[in-house]
């Protein structure tokens, strides 16, 4: 990550106050890493509807409307999507504004300058949005450069999300394959450094079309993996992440799941386990936030058996997990009261915390 770039946990701390100053707002960074998506939960949050407009599709008319004759007179008639961002407050959100032309790129200079085109001004709460690939990226995409004035129109956040970002994300979003897979295979997320021409690369983008595909198909719902999920993974995400993937799949029935521990209790896959592969657990656990509702006393009893079967250093890393939940207090005299062999966890702990 540059010294300059954010990651998505902090723009969504220090963006609202410049959409409370209902200043444009760019977010740069590089392609499919959601860029789009966490405009949408802005504006979700806002409870404001969105519009979108890809600028590099449009013409100066799409953008500045067209004229009509009224006696002497000439006036312009916005379009659809414009008039409604006069109209009532919305989030306007302009992507891709680096492969415009540079007619629409100076329209929306205007536009981020005074909150107006050809005289038609925006709602007063409406908070415009813009999204560019450019940056300390832009060498690596057919994109057009913003001048120090062009820029100076905004208020600009270069993104650049973590790999907790993403993972937060899609626990509730992805298949729990796709899931243990990037949290176990951090570096096969999304490619760094330079790109070789027509070859396909990862991205977080990718991996949930991949994610959308093999769910849909049903191919992560059997135990003997699918011939198909080798070949849909290189044309998604690359050779690389395909080979890895689909290996990964074929012996997924190794992975347990937290479903297998808290519900089902199968800890036997567990014992094979390593330091790493607990850890991972754990965080899987914490991305996602099960102990942010009050469990069931079966589930904390599995729970337990989890517990004092773990390494000291990851039995740390839960119990901080845990209390970090918003019902912690709950879940850890639950947790407590569990019996495992007769004992309850409470006198595990010293040989447990201590090492």
């Amino acid at each position: 990550m540059a010294s300059n770039s954010i990651d998505f946990k902090t723009f969504n701390v220090v963006a609202p106050f410049v959409v409370a100053d209902k200043k444009p707002v760019l977010i740069r960074g590089r392609h499919g890493i959601g860029k789009s998506e966490i405009v949408y939960q802005i504006a979700e949050t806002l409870d404001l509807p969105i519009v979108e407009r890809r600028a590099s599709q449009m013409t100066e008319g799409d953008l500045m409307g067209l004229p009509s004759v009224n006696g002497d007179s000439t006036s312009w008639n916005p379009p659809d999507w414009f008039k409604l961002a006069c109209d009532e407050a919305v989030v306007l959100f302009l992507d891709e504004i680096d492969r415009a032309t540079i007619e629409v790129r100076q329209g929306i200079f205007e536009l981020t300058d005074s909150r107006k085109l050809n005289g038609h001004r925006l709602h007063e709460d409406t908070v415009i949005f813009g999204a560019i690939n450019g940056g300390e990226h832009g060498a690596q995409y057919q994109v057009g450069e913003f001048d120090p004035a062009e820029l100076d129109r905004w208020t600009v956040f270069d993104v650049e999300p973590t790999v907790k970002d993403w993972l937060d994300w899609a626990s509730e979003n992805v298949d729990g394959a796709v899931w243990d897979f990037i949290n176990n295979n951090h570096n096969h997320l999304e490619h760094q450094g330079e790109f070789e021409p027509n070859k396909v690369y990862p991205s977080r983008r990718s991996w949930k079309r991949l994610n959308d595909c093999l769910v849909k198909g049903k191919l992560l719902d059997t135990e003997t993996p699918q011939p198909a999920v080798y070949n849909l993974t290189c044309a998604y995400v690359g050779f690389e992440a395909g080979v890895k993937f689909a290996d990964f799949i074929a012996n997924y029935e190794r992975v347990v799941t937290i479903e297998d521990l808290l519900v089902k209790g199968k800890l036997k896959k567990t014992k094979d386990f390593s330091i790493n592969d607990h850890s991972a657990m754990v965080e899987k656990m914490e991305a996602e936030k099960i102990f942010d509702k009050e469990l069931p006393q079966k589930q904390l009893n599995n729970l337990a058996k989890y517990f004092v079967s773990l390494p000291s250093e990851v039995a740390m890393k839960l119990w901080a997990v845990m209390g970090a939940g918003e019902e912690n207090i709950k879940n850890t005299l639950g947790l407590h009261k569990a019996k495992v062999k007769g004992k309850e966890v409470r006198d595990y702990f010293v040989k447990i915390l201590g090492g």
